[in-house]
C-alpha cells in the first residue's frame, strides 16, 4: 500500500475523478476525508467506502477552514490535499460571455484550489507535516476553446499557482503539483460526448491514442504524486491526455 497511514482531502468527491481519486487512496491505506457540496451523492458514496464526509462551499473560506480543521480532528492530522472540485461554463462567445458565469467559474475553480491549498499548508506546517497538495488543472490550461473562457482561464491560473505554491512552501517540506486531464470519460463526458457522434469524432480526432481516458487513469497518476516515488517533484503539471497537447493534426477517428 502506497499510501498507508496517510491522511488526505479530496474536494469534489462525490463522482467522477474526485470520486475514483478517493476510491483509491483507500485502496492504498489512506484515510479520506471527502468533500463536496452535493450533500447526498456525498454522504451515499462516503458511507460506501466507509470514510466520513463534510459539506463544503469551496468557494467560501470558512467553509474551507471548517473542512481543514475537521481533518485534523477527525483523521488525526493531513499529509494530502486534493483540489479536485471544479466546474464548467455553458459555452459562449467571448462577446456573449456573463460576467456571472465567469466569476463563478473563477471561484470554483481557481479561488478554492488557493483557499484549499492556503488553509493545507498552514495546517501542515503547524503539525510539522511534509505533505503534498495536489490541484486539478486541465489540458485547457494550455489548449484555449473560445466558447469556454472562463474555464480554459481558470485551469491556466491553476497551473501558475500550483508553481507559485510549490516556490514557496518548499521551504517547509510540502509539495505542490497539478495534474492536467484531457477528456476524461466521467458520466458527464459520457453524456456529452459519446452520445452525440459529431461531438465524439471532433474529440478522438485530436487524441492521438483514439480514446478518451479513465477517471481511474487520473487516480494512478494522483496516488504516484502523492507517494514517496515522486519525492523530488513539485511545481509541476502532469499531462494525461492521450497524447493531446504534442498533436498538431487531426487523427482517423474509428466508426463505432
Amino acid at each position: 500500500m502506497r499510501l498507508k497511514g496517510k491522511k488526505a482531502i479530496v474536494t469534489g468527491a462525490a463522482q467522477g475523478i474526485g470520486l475514483a481519486i478517493a476510491q483509491r487512496y483507500v485502496e492504498e491505506g489512506a484515510s479520506v476525508l471527502m468533500s463536496d457540496i452535493n450533500a447526498d451523492l456525498l454522504a451515499t458514496q462516503a458511507r460506501r467506502l466507509g470514510m466520513p464526509w463534510q459539506v463544503t462551499d469551496v468557494r467560501k473560506s470558512g467553509s474551507v477552514q471548517e473542512l481543514i480543521s475537521k481533518a485534523v480532528q477527525s483523521l488525526g492530522g493531513l499529509d494530502i490535499m486534493v483540489s479536485n472540485a471544479g466546474i464548467v461554463n455553458p459555452p459562449a462567445s467571448f462577446l456573449e460571455l456573463e460576467e456571472s458565469v465567469f466569476d463563478h467559474v473563477m471561484e470554483t475553480n481557481l479561488k478554492s484550489q488557493f483557499l484549499c491549498g492556503q488553509a493545507a499548508a498552514r495546517a501542515m506546517v503547524a503539525a510539522g507535516t511534509k505533505g503534498v497538495i495536489i490541484n486539478m488543472s486541465s489540458v485547457n490550461a494550455r489548449l484555449a476553446i473560445p466558447t469556454m473562457t472562463p474555464y480554459a482561464v481558470s485551469k491556466a491560473g491553476s497551473t501558475q499557482l500550483t508553481n507559485v505554491m510549490a516556490l514557496s512552501l518548499a521551504e517547509h517540506g510540502i509539495r505542490v503539483v497539478a495534474i492536467g486531464p484531457g477528456t476524461i470519460l466521467t458520466d458527464l463526458a459520457r453524456e456529452v460526448i459519446m452520445r452525440d457522434e459529431a461531438t465524439r469524432r471532433s474529440v478522438m480526432s485530436r487524441t492521438p491514442m483514439r480514446r478518451t481516458g479513465e477517471p481511474e487513469e487520473v487516480a494512478a497518476i494522483a496516488v504516484f504524486l502523492a507517494s514517496s516515488d515522486a519525492s523530488y517533484i513539485t511545481g509541476q503539471t502532469i499531462y494525461a491526455d492521450g497524447g493531446r497537447l504534442g498533436l498538431n493534426y487531426t487523427v482517423p477517428v474509428d466508426d463505432i
